[in-house]
């Protein structure tokens, strides 16, 4: 048995879907769906319970000789999110408690933090989870803040002996792209938004740099298929040695000219680009590279490729976006 909380969520219902495809187990989603489209995340595939997330912990006591692993994907993500509070619950305090059942309990564990904890990148991205390397980061906003406040409470306690998981990962996921972001509006991947504005027959507006080291449209972003996620926690899980913070990002900067060409591409259609001024309310925070260090990773053993942008572009926006059921 396997818990993934935010299940019905973007990563989440990929985490399920990467699930159903291996070896057969009893899948359990903790989430609340709402009332708009969310349910269509899971639609194609099988769950053993869908619980919400008040009810977890019960759950998790009942069924504790039985539970394989929690994969806790579940947060508010977004970057625009003004309620602290809310953040600080879904995006510490729940990710505490678990932490201390899965310590209890023996239960592996695997929580997605997120590359937000790098701030402005000046302090670099290497995935360095000590307590003196954390202590460097700066987030620009109060998610990335919230995963930060995890991953280096996570670090001073293992740092000093304290119970800890079986097995565990914090991975710091870069630019996700992919199926099931829908429900996110405005804060879906610009593949999704752009796309959608070449099908309404619109110009694709991208950032002017005010940097003097990037092109209009150059700044770097190391943009990542959501299956190369559900790749990473799936051989994570088989080969069940993991102790650590790792990036999960394809290790290459890709701009957002890049980007936009290749959704043109996919979908046969001839570039229409315009550059627009950055929002100046953003601009002082604006980050103009990232990319993810990926050696602890590879030195764990994990030695897949990742999808490149275009063929991973291709792929999203002939079999999803352009389809008549955009779900995986």
């Amino acid at each position: 048995m396997i818990v993934v909380t935010g299940g019905a969520g973007f990563i989440g219902s990929n985490m399920v879907a990467a699930l159903n495809r291996g070896q057969k187990r009893e899948i359990i989603v903790c989430d609340w769906l709402g009332a708009d489209d969310k349910w269509r995340n899971l639609a194609h595939h099988e769950v053993h319970d869908i619980i919400r997330p008040e009810t977890l912990f019960d759950f998790l006591d009942r069924h504790k000789s039985r539970m394989e692993a929690i994969l806790h994907m579940g947060a508010v993500s977004s970057t625009t999110e003004r309620d602290v509070d809310k953040i600080l619950a879904a995006n510490f305090r729940l990710s505490c408690n678990l932490w201390d059942w899965c310590a209890c309990s023996g239960t592996p564990f695997i929580y997605a933090s997120s590359a937000a904890t790098y701030g402005d990148g000046a302090a670099g991205f290497d995935d360095d989870w000590t307590p003196e390397a954390l202590q460097k980061l700066r987030p620009l906003n109060a998610y990335g803040w919230s995963k930060h406040a995890f991953d280096r409470r996570v670090s001073r306690l293992v740092s000093s002996g304290r119970p800890a998981p079986l097995a565990w990962a914090g991975l710091k996921f870069f630019n996700v792209y992919g199926p099931n972001e829908y429900h996110k509006a405005e804060m879906c991947s610009v593949i999704c938004q752009i796309t959608e504005a070449i099908q309404r027959g619109e110009t694709v507006k991208l950032f002017k740099s005010h940097h003097p080291d990037y092109a209009d449209g150059g700044q770097l972003r190391d943009f990542i298929h959501v299956r190369d996620c559900a790749d990473v926690v799936l051989w994570l899980l088989a080969h069940g040695n993991f102790k650590g913070i790792y990036n999960v990002g394809s290790g290459k900067a890709r701009s957002f000219e890049d980007l936009a060409r290749a959704v043109f591409a996919a979908m046969n259609k001839a570039p229409r680009i315009e550059y627009i001024d950055t929002p100046a309310a953003i601009r002082p925070n604006y980050q103009y590279y990232t990319q993810a260090e990926m050696g602890r990773l590879r030195a764990l053993g994990f030695n897949r490729p990742f999808t490149e942008l275009e063929a991973g572009i291709d792929d999203y926006v002939q079999n999803y976006l352009l389809a008549a059921d955009r779900y995986l």
